[in-house]
């Protein structure tokens, strides 16, 4: 199809994710046609630097021709292997078994989905299989964080807690309940690690007390969260968290879809405080975008629990027909050797270099802060420094910023309240990273006259 033929096809049948239709309608797609390293091209052949991995997902770049030549040689050979009855295929083993070797702890046994989303989903209804074989059926609510991002299926979509997941949908759900962001810049007190370490322990004490310890299963988190507007939590409060529900009783779900496969510096972002989760999600950077996967990594005692309290015979009663599929787990390995090869050193240098580049942009009048953790960051726009008050809302700043973006030459996450959202490749070299900033200050530079 030529462009034009393209835009209307597009904007008469593809519904978009998490997008206005009217909105979608009016502006038409941007069309991307092509992508090397950390660069994609549109169909007009304007050349982009993709700061956001696409949806935080390309890890190791467009275009890498040993996991092109991977997923053909398994498209080839069998393209497909049920994981039911039995079956197996041996990319999806030793995909599993690789992957446990380096998760954390006894983070032995996992469960290929594909993608974030049902991971998350999948983790819900194992822990409803876990209570029911330990004999705490009655173990059934979750709890969140508020501006946590698990995932937009029905269930996942109410233990996200973003009010455009929840509008007209009937979510949260009577089980699930969310605590307080661990949210530095937006502190009511003093900001200090240890006051909101404090608080975030406290609360969730509280809402389990409110709930009944004997009523409450799991408390979910990302170790940074990421499309609540990439907020970092000071040092020591994931480990805090992690201690406080092994005292509580309940289970620690780690939520790494984001953060997870060296996003924030090594592989698993739990590593960072030597946490070892009960449960940990993942997808994303599991293939680095290039087919769909996700999966669910649960400890010995999760797993053995469910196996030793289910009747011999009868089925565990949850799978999906492309779960562990054979291309997207050959994708996986090759993707997890470019990792182990030399692509997480990459990125730990190339987020040092990005830190210091964003760190001197935060004298600009327009940011009010500036949070880093490896390759990920999120830059907070304000129109008063002093009192952190926020762009008046009907400037639209978002669809500005991505407008302004794109015709810079760059790629980036514009969230709807006022925070820009980076994650660039961990292929990126410190001149594309200077690069990426330099455009990126310029895009908010412009927008000066237009805010104060």
């Amino acid at each position: 199809m030529d462009a034009e033929t393209l835009l209307r096809t597009d904007r008469d049948h593809l519904i978009h994710p998490v997008s206005s239709w009217r909105d979608h309608e009016e502006a038409g797609a941007r069309i991307l046609r092509s992508g090397k390293g950390a660069w994609v091209t549109d169909i007009h052949g304007k050349e982009l630097l993709d700061g956001f991995s696409g949806l935080w997902c390309v890890n190791v770049g467009y275009g890498c021709q040993s996991v092109v030549d991977a997923a053909a040689e398994q498209m080839a050979r069998l393209p497909y292997a049920t994981g039911y009855f039995g079956f197996a295929s041996e990319a999806a083993i030793e995909l599993a078994g690789r992957l446990a070797a380096r998760a954390p702890g006894d983070l032995n046994r996992v469960f290929f989905s594909q993608g974030g989303s049902d991971a998350v989903d999948s983790a819900l209804r194992f822990i409803r299989f876990y209570q029911h074989a330990r004999g705490t059926p009655g173990k059934r609510h979750v709890i969140g964080l508020s501006r946590g991002y698990h995932g937009s299926t029905y269930t996942g979509a109410g233990l996200t807690a973003l009010a455009t997941f929840h509008r007209d949908a009937n979510v949260p759900l009577s089980w699930q309940h969310h605590i307080p962001s661990p949210y530095p810049y937006r502190h009511a007190g003093d900001g200090e690690a240890a006051t909101i370490i404090a608080e975030s322990v406290a609360s969730l004490r509280q809402k389990v007390e409110d709930l009944g310890a004997n009523r409450v299963a799991a408390f979910f988190c990302e170790p940074v969260q990421g499309s609540g507007g990439v907020i970092v939590p000071p040092p020591g409060w994931l480990a805090a968290m992690r201690r406080t529900c092994t005292e509580l009783g309940i289970l620690f779900v780690a939520d790494e879809v984001i953060t997870g496969f060296g996003r924030t510096g090594p592989l698993f972002a739990c590593e960072t405080e030597q946490v070892v989760p009960d449960m940990m999600t993942v997808a994303k950077g599991l293939t680095s975008g290039y087919a769909p996967m996700g999966a669910v990594f649960m400890s010995e005692d999760i797993y053995t629990t469910i196996r030793d309290h289910t009747p011999a015979g009868t089925p565990v009663g949850h799978g999906m027909t492309y779960s562990a599929h054979p291309v997207s787990a050959a994708i996986g390995l090759a993707v997890l050797d470019l990792y182990e090869g030399g692509m997480l050193d990459n990125g730990l240098r190339a987020g040092a270099h990005l830190a210091a580049r964003l760190t001197t942009m935060s004298d600009h009048p327009l940011i009010g802060d500036v949070r880093i953790s490896g390759m990920l960051a999120g830059i907070e726009l304000v129109s008063d420094k002093a009192t952190k008050r926020k762009p008046a809302p009907d400037l639209q700043l978002a669809a500005k910023l991505s407008k302004a973006g794109y015709e810079a030459g760059i790629l980036f996450r514009a969230f709807g309240d006022d925070i820009i959202g980076l994650a660039p490749p961990l292929c990126c070299t410190i001149e594309e990273i200077d690069l990426l900033c330099d455009r990126l200050y310029r895009v908010i530079d412009d927008l000066l006259p237009a805010i104060r």
